[in-house]
């Protein structure tokens, strides 16, 4: 898978407030004239119907980053099986390409909310099925990097931005418990395959395919839960305005450096490990350990970034990230590793719930958040495209991985500075608690 004064406040004024306010200024092209802006209620801040819509994107997040989380033990067994006639790099453009593409569908995916959802995540579970079918390289960047990684974005950002329409003191919080299905799915699922492709007469094929069934029931409670609290915004898909706010603009930067940096531990750790002597059914088990300590990482620093501020929480994820995966090399026995995936589990896994939950603050109409989201998410997945190859061309380069670690480690640090200094175009300034 979050930071200034709330944007939900503006639009949770009392009846008094509602009908004093003066007229305001003309919006930037693209975006609704504030004085043309509707008033909206209060975010419901919970009840049954909202925590039913978190459950609901709790389950996508389960079922998609969940499984994208897995890549490292598919990177794993295709360097032995079907891809091993091609190099590591190589490999890691599946996931690359699957990673941008989830994020980058995501400008698109995020204004049109629950519409997106239902032929997403019909088209979802008919790419892993074609996956099971899939032997070839191509076969399987089209299915595993391309075709899931669109249905993916499709129904992530339509569950965060419908989220948010319910929750606003408490967004972080309630979005960290929704992209936290994914580090649970992130433990279910790596186990799983790794059990079924490693210890087990099933195959590729039914592996993948055991994957796709256990994911149906789950899609089939999201599309039924997930409800648009708000009235769908009558514009453009893209607000170019967005891009002149100073704040949105140093947190896409920050979250590009981070996903540069980020994604080198759940693509390498496996293989990392088995360089290390470790068994490689063990080796597959640290992303799960990995992706267990990511729930509490997401959940935690969630509800803390609600009270000391979430753009506090977000850098410090990019900075504490990028010091952890400097130590990456550190980590030499089954013990270490073990801690290892546990620390760079719980600093890493605020960095998508808090760049998420960041970017709603930018906004000054709440129907506007699943645009920003998908921009700024979109823009900054870009990286996507260039950590995980690189890594992999270090591996191939170099035979190990002190270079992976320090290139990997270096961008995420200047994500969380970055971060940082967004700070600056708050009222509240670096020291503020926002």
């Amino acid at each position: 898978m979050a930071p200034t004064e709330d944007p939900g406040v503006a639009f949770a004024l009392d009846e008094e407030k509602r009908t004093t306010t003066p007229p305001a200024p003309t919006a930037e092209p693209g975006e609704t004239p504030a004085s043309n802006t509707p008033e909206f209620e209060a975010a419901p801040e919970g009840g049954l119907r909202a925590w039913t819509v978190a459950a609901g994107g709790a389950c996508i997040f389960f079922s998609c980053l969940g499984f994208s989380n897995a890549f490292g033990v598919f990177q794993e067994y295709y360097m032995t099986h079907q891809l091993r006639d091609k190099s590591p790099d190589d490999i890691a453009w599946i996931g690359s390409v699957g990673g941008f593409i989830q994020f980058a569908v995501g400008a698109v995916g995020g204004p049109l909310f629950d519409r997106m959802i239902r032929p997403a995540a019909v088209a979802y579970i008919f790419a892993m099925m074609m996956l099971s079918l899939s032997h070839s390289y191509y076969q399987i960047m089209l299915t595993q990097g391309v075709l899931m990684g669109i249905c993916m974005g499709a129904m992530q950002f339509p569950a965060f931005a419908a989220v948010s329409q319910y929750f606003e003191k408490k967004r972080a919080a309630a979005l960290g418990i929704v992209v936290s299905g994914s580090s649970i799915g992130g433990i279910v699922i790596p186990i799983a395959v790794s059990k079924m492709l490693n210890s087990s007469s099933l195959g590729f094929g039914w592996s993948v395919r055991t994957i796709g069934f256990l994911t149906t029931p789950l899609m089939l409670f999201a599309c039924m839960a997930i409800k648009a609290r708000l009235p769908p915004r009558q514009t453009t898909f893209f607000i170019w305005a967005a891009f002149r706010n100073t704040k949105f603009n140093l947190l896409i930067a920050a979250l590009f450096f981070m996903f540069m940096g980020m994604f080198a531990p759940l693509f390498f750790l496996p293989t990392y490990a088995v360089m290390r002597g470790v068994d490689a059914a063990m080796a597959s088990y640290l992303l799960a350990i990995l992706n267990a300590a990511s729930t509490f990482g997401r959940i935690i620093p969630g509800v803390l970034a609600d009270k000391y501020g979430r753009l506090n929480m977000f850098a410090l994820a990019g900075i504490s990230t990028g010091v952890i995966i400097l130590c990456m090399n550190s980590a030499t026995s089954t013990a270490g590793l073990v801690v290892y995936s546990i620390a760079i589990g719980f600093t890493s896994g605020t960095i998508i719930s808090g760049g998420s939950a960041a970017i709603s603050l930018c906004p000054d109409d709440p129907r506007n958040i699943g645009t920003y989201m998908g921009m700024g998410l979109a823009v900054g997945s870009l990286a996507a495209l260039i950590g995980p190859p690189v890594n992999g061309a270090l591996v191939k380069e170099y035979g190990g991985f002190s270079q992976v670690s320090i290139f990997s480690g270096v961008v995420s640090l200047v994500g969380g500075v970055i971060a940082a200094l967004s700070k600056l175009a708050t009222p509240e300034g670096i020291l503020g608690r926002v």
